[in-house]
């Protein structure tokens, strides 16, 4: 065995995670990383080293309901899932099944409203912890109905019982069951002006005492958003009568999860065989596992960016497309891997004369193998031969044959000379890039033949490009004319030149090139 393993792919990581950094908005992101039970100590290390300023937090997953034998040791049935959550990152609450609530006690509050005990119990529940709060709630005697409050009472002043009546109304008085002077929960103004809307209910009159409850503010909130229906009101006191059957409860669930969804064999190798019969890939994870760990924290962002430098089959994407037809979101994702072919298939390709390079040995290597078919399958709603995939997505019910409505485009990852890139000469390579670096929006445009045009306009794509600067007063125009244009790149070696010209457009974002590109994408430059 290697000695060096878990030293070597710690390195690999520690650089991956350094670039990782650089891309993470350190006002609002998240990073995810799954592992399994060999790395996660070491790995979790490394994460609280590069990332001190994260909340940071392990959950354990289920992912095989069955088991992964693991000779003369336990079953393996989970993984680990690490959020670090940066600048304002917060979980988002969801409406989840029962399953989520494993290790979280279910409450009140899931079923809907709570209405809570108007007279305060626990903690500071005594008449001299608050004595502005020991006021009488009058009733009308025959009806029940609250028809006010008096003052509090001195201190020096105490009533004889909970309940009196006086000239044909009842005074309640906040005295608990074994005589001590207690206190309301709510001010007499406060009471009165829920009792109004509807949020104080009164209960069955008992020998020394009338039950009366109200609803705090999380369940007011509730009931205003609309995520609670009203149904109708007392006719006696006004209090809302709810249809508790229609609330969706929304919760952030606890740190275990067994979600049967989330089993990597029915759905994720099983899975990957609708779209790619006949083709192996090990161990892909669960499409809904991955759609619901996204979920936590971009069902709010409908156009989050999510990117994947660890591809693998592809699953990322598939679950953001999932993701997007489900709540209407145009959320984009970018897919990193490399093309590399299995153990066996490269022992088997050598044996044959083959070389990586040779089309026989890229045509089985990863993104062209599995990632970039099961993009295109998953898109179309077919798999790899053509026909239609049968069945539906689970839970939101989409047939998998209507496929998504959705864009993809491949890149391969090659290399430039950085003197002809500032000579100006590979134009037409770099504009794919300067199409992501303005936010990957609409198609990635192309340019046919090998001449530069002076200028680019791309309101679709809502980026420009001035090529000669000699030109920028046609650019100025154009640009200014055009809608939808948030970001310009402009070509000069001169500083001040394109500090004047950035300026005068006053576009949301500029470039320089082609010093800016060269700057953030030149590699192998030696040791600092």
């Amino acid at each position: 065995s290697d000695s060096y393993r878990h030293s070597k792919w710690l390195s690999m990581m520690e650089k991956r995670l350094n670039l990782a950094k650089k891309l993470l908005n350190p006002k609002d992101s998240v990073l995810i990383c799954t592992i399994d039970e060999k790395e996660y100590l070491h790995f979790g290390c490394l994460l609280e080293e590069l990332f001190p300023e994260a909340n940071m937090q392990m959950i354990s997953s289920i992912i095989a309901q069955k088991g992964v034998a693991r000779n003369h040791s336990f079953y393996r049935t989970n993984e680990f899932i690490f959020f670090l959550q940066i600048g304002s990152s917060k979980v988002t609450k969801l409406n989840l099944g029962k399953e989520w609530e494993l290790g979280k006690k279910s409450s009140a509050a899931s079923q809907g409203i709570v209405w809570s005990q108007l007279r305060r119990s626990g903690t500071s529940d005594l008449r001299a912890d608050s004595p502005n709060l020991f006021y009488p709630i009058i009733f009308d005697r025959e009806s029940l109905e609250i028809v006010g409050t008096d003052n509090a009472l001195e201190v020096s002043r105490h009533p004889a019982r909970s309940l009196e009546e006086v000239d044909n109304r009842y005074y309640l008085w906040p005295i608990k069951e074994d005589g001590v002077e207690g206190r309301w929960q709510l001010s007499s103004q406060e009471l009165m002006k829920r009792k109004e809307k509807g949020y104080v209910r009164v209960g069955k009159q008992k020998e020394n005492t009338i039950p009366v409850s109200y609803l705090k503010r999380g369940s007011i909130a509730k009931i205003e958003k609309g995520d609670v229906e009203v149904v109708g009101n007392d006719l006696i006191n006004n209090t809302v009568i709810v249809d508790a059957e229609k609330y969706k409860h929304t919760f952030v669930p606890g740190s275990q999860w067994n979600i049967e969804l989330h089993d990597a064999t029915y759905h994720g190798s099983q899975l990957l065989a609708k779209f790619l019969p006949d083709r192996k890939f090990p161990f892909p994870k669960s499409l809904y596992a991955v759609r619901d760990t996204l979920r936590f924290f971009v069902a709010n962002k409908p156009n989050a960016l999510i990117v994947d430098f660890f591809a693998g089959s592809g699953t990322t994407l598939h679950a953001v497309n999932l993701l997007n037809a489900e709540d209407g979101g145009q959320r984009r994702c970018i897919m990193v891997t490399n093309n590399e072919v299995s153990d066996g298939e490269a022992k088997s390709l050598v044996k044959q004369g083959y070389q990586p390079g040779d089309e026989e040995w890229e045509r089985l290597g990863i993104a062209r193998y599995v990632t970039w078919p099961r993009t295109l399958c998953s898109i179309k709603g077919e798999d790899i031969n053509g026909e239609p995939l049968k069945g539906n997505y689970l839970e939101s019910d989409l047939p998998m044959a209507d496929g998504f409505q959705s864009n993809a485009i491949y890149f391969k990852l090659g290399f430039l000379d950085k003197t002809a890139i500032a000579l100006g000469r590979q134009f037409k390579e770099l504009l794919s890039v300067l199409w992501m670096k303005a936010g990957s929006i609409g198609l990635c445009p192309q340019l046919e033949g090998e001449d530069i045009p002076k200028m680019l306009i791309l309101p679709d794509n809502h980026f420009a490009v001035l090529t000669d600067e000699k030109d920028f007063p046609e650019f100025f125009e154009q640009v200014k004319a055009a809608a939808n244009i948030e970001t310009v790149f402009i070509v000069t070696d001169s500083e001040a030149g394109y500090r004047e010209m950035a300026a005068k457009l006053q576009v949301k974002i500029s470039y320089q090139l082609y010093r800016d590109y060269l700057d953030n994408f030149r590699i192998n430059t030696g040791r600092k």
